[in-house]
C-alpha cells in the first residue's frame, strides 16, 4: 500500500507515475473521495460526542424534571446518530482500504519506461552465449535419454506441466538446493523453514492478493493457501510487530516448493521443465532501514549473481522497465542464465526492493530509538535461485557430445562425489 499522505498531498504525482504503467488515475480519485468522506464523518462524530459530554454535565445540574427528561431524550437521539455514523465510518474505511489495495507501488527514478520484457535494458553481463562445439540438445532430450526425468509419469500423476525426477536427476535438484542454502548462509543470511501453506492474510500482506487470486491454489475447507513463493510466509514473520532498531537489518533465506496455476498461452513452452505448476525455489529476503534499502538491493543482486558465477553459468542482469516490473516492486533486477540447448536466456532470479509497500500491508514497523514513534521499515526479496531453470541451464551448459552431463564442481560434494551423469 502507498502512504495515504502521499496520495493526499501529491495526487497529480501519483497519477503521473501510475500512468507510466497504463493505470487509470481514477483509482486515486476514488481513494481521495473515501478519504474526504471519512474525515467529514469523523468530524461530525467528534462534534456530537463533544455536545453529548457538554449536555450530560448540564443535565446533572437541572432541577426541573421535565427539562431534564427532554435533554435526556435529545441526547439519546444524539447517541443513536453517533452509532449510525460509526457504522458509516467503518463502511467508508472498508471501501477506502479496498481501493488502496488495488494501487500498485510507484517506481524508483531509475526504472525505465518500456512496453514489456523485450524492452528491459541489460546493465551487466558475465560470459558469452556459450558455443559447445557440437549441436546442443535441449534439456528434455538430455534427461529422457539419461532416464533422470520422466514427463509421462508426471502427467499420469498430476496432469500437464508436472514431471518426475529420478535417480541422479533428483539428486542434482536436491544438491543444488542444499548448496544454494549453504552459500547464502555464508553470505550472511539466517535460514528459516516455514509452512508451505499460509492464511489468506499473509497473501494480502505480501501483495499477492487481490491481483493474483486466480493463479493461487487454495484449500476451501481450511481456508489455507499453498505458497506461490517463500516471500509470502517470510513477509508475515513479523507482521503486526514493532521491531527494535538493534535487530535490523534482518536477512533470511528459505527453501520452499512453489505452487502457481499460471495460465500459459497454447503452444508456449510446452516441452520440458521450464514452466510448471509446482517448482522449487530458494528465496532471499531482507528487512532493512528505509535509508539503507537500496544499498541492500545491490547486495541482494550481488548475492544472486554470485550463485550463477560459482555454478559457471553465463549470466546477465537486466533492470525491469515499467511494462514488466511487478505490482509491489519499486525497482527490480532480473538475472538470466544462458541455455544453449534452447538458445535463450532464462530468468533464474528476480531481486526487488518493495520499499514500505509490504510493511504497510503487514503492519510491520520498527522503533528508531527508545520512546520514538514507530516507522515502517523496508522489505526486499530475491530468488537465490529459482529452479528448475537453474537445473535446465546446468544440464544444457554442461552437456557433452555423448549426451552425458558434467556436474559443476561446487555441486560434486553434494552429489556424493559424482562428476558426470551418464
Amino acid at each position: 500500500m502507498l502512504d495515504i499522505k502521499v496520495i493526499r498531498e501529491q495526487p497529480a504525482y501519483v497519477k503521473q507515475q501510475l500512468a507510466r504503467f497504463q493505470v487509470d488515475g481514477i483509482i486515486v480519485d476514488q481513494v481521495l473521495g473515501y478519504d474526504e468522506r471519512r474525515r467529514a464523518l469523523l468530524r461530525e462524530v467528534e462534534d456530537l460526542k463533544a455536545l453529548r459530554n457538554s449536555v450530560s454535565k448540564e443535565i446533572s445540574t437541572l432541577k426541573d424534571a421535565d427539562a431534564r427528561e427532554t435533554k435526556i431524550r435529545e441526547m439519546r437521539a444524539v447517541g443513536e446518530r453517533i452509532s449510525l455514523l460509526d457504522k458509516e465510518v467503518a463502511e467508508v474505511e472498508q471501501g477506502q482500504q479496498a481501493a488502496m489495495l488495488e494501487i500498485r507501488n510507484l517506481p524508483h527514478p531509475d526504472v525505465p519506461d518500456g512496453a514489456d520484457d523485450t524492452t528491459n535494458p541489460v546493465i551487466y553481463q558475465e560470459g558469452e552465449e556459450r558455443q559447445l562445439g557440437f549441436p546442443a540438445k535441449p534439456h528434455w532430450e538430455l534427461v529422457e535419454a539419461l532416464g533422470i526425468v520422466n514427463f509421462e509419469q508426471g502427467v499420469k500423476l498430476a496432469g500437464s506441466r508436472f514431471y518426475v525426477m529420478r535417480g541422479l536427476g533428483a539428486r542434482l535438484q536436491r544438491a543444488t538446493i542444499q548448496w544454494l542454502l549453504d552459500l547464502h548462509l555464508r553470505q550472511g543470511y539466517e535460514e528459516v523453514y516455514t509452512p508451505f501453506v499460509v492464511k489468506e492474510a499473509a497473501l494480502w500482506a505480501a501483495g499477492q492478493l487481490p491481483k493474483f487470486r486466480d493463479n493461487l491454489y487454495r484449500d476451501e475447507e481450511s481456508g489455507l493457501w499453498l505458497v506461490p513463493t517463500a516471500e509470502v510466509p517470510i513477509t508475515s514473520l513479523y507482521a503486526d510487530e514493532i521491531l527494535d532498531a538493534s535487530r535490523l537489518p534482518i536477512y533470511h533465506v528459505a527453501y520452499t516448493p512453489c505452487f502457481r496455476k499460471e495460465q500459459l498461452s497454447a503452444g508456449r513452452d510446452v516441452r520440458g521443465m521450464k514452466r510448471g505448476h509446482q517448482f522449487d525455489k530458494v528465496e532471499m529476503y531482507m528487512f532493512t532501514f528505509p535509508d539503507q534499502s537500496y544499498a541492500a538491493l545491490e547486495k541482494l543482486r550481488s548475492d544472486a549473481e554470485e550463485c550463477c558465477r560459482l555454478l559457471g553459468l553465463p549470466f546477465r542482469t537486466k533492470i525491469l522497465c515499467t511494462g514488466d516490473i511487478g505490482f509491489g516492486a519499486a525497482k527490480t533486477y532480473d538475472i538470466e542464465v544462458w541455455a544453449p540447448g534452447q538458445g535463450e536466456w532464462l530468468e533464474v532470479s528476480s531481486c526487488s526492493n518493495v520499499e514500505a509497500f509490504q510493511a504497510r500491508r503487514a503492519n510491520l514497523r520498527y522503533r528508531p530509538e527508545p520512546g520514538a514513534k514507530p516507522e515502517y521499515l523496508h522489505t526486499l526479496n530475491g530468488s537465490g535461485l529459482g529452479l528448475p531453470r537453474t537445473i535446465i541451464a546446468i544440464m544444457e551448459n554442461y552437456q557433452q557430445e555423448d549426451g552425458s552431463i558434467v556436474v559443476p564442481e561446487v555441486l560434486r560434494p553434494y552429489m556424493g562425489g559424482c562428476e558426470v551423469i551418464k
